[in-house]
């Protein structure tokens, strides 16, 4: 059976703030859709890019997913998703659980780690999400010159 691929992300500004959530993700015919939301709640950045990921699960149970392949550039989301020996992070650990629970519920689920660079459009919606233009919100120096 052909995946549906995702690529979600989560914003936190200021960190921790206000959550915005993006994905982006692929029917296996090559039908694409998008996902750009605030959440309810404010919290960090891993808790952000857990929310995106929630969100993205339910969205692709929703449209009757069944096979996965999940892309995220947070490591410690990948890591406490995947790995039953990760460290847990006390306060998160509803949500981590949540996220299991949701990815078994597929036929078939994987969650990889890519890098940032490569989720650039997941993370666009999530900042949008919050009104913010652009990957980055940019300091002005506190040097002058």
């Amino acid at each position: 059976m052909n995946p549906w691929f995702a690529y979600c992300d989560g914003s936190a500004v200021p960190n921790p703030g206000r959550i915005g959530l993006g994905a982006v993700f692929t029917e296996p015919d090559g039908t694409r859709h998008t996902l750009s939301q605030a959440a309810h709640e404010n919290g960090c950045n891993n808790e952000a890019e857990l929310r995106a990921l929630l969100a993205t699960l339910q969205e692709l149970k929703l449209r009757g997913a069944g096979t996965l392949l999940i892309h995220c550039d947070n490591s410690v989301v990948v890591e406490q998703v995947g790995s039953s020996t990760a460290k847990p992070i006390p306060r998160l650990a509803s949500l981590f659980d949540e996220a299991r629970a949701l990815l078994k519920s597929f036929d078939q689920a994987t969650l990889k780690w890519i890098p940032r660079h490569r989720n650039r459009e997941a993370d666009a919606l999530a900042r949008a999400a919050l009104g913010l233009a652009g990957n980055r919100i940019v300091k002005p120096s506190k040097k002058r010159r």
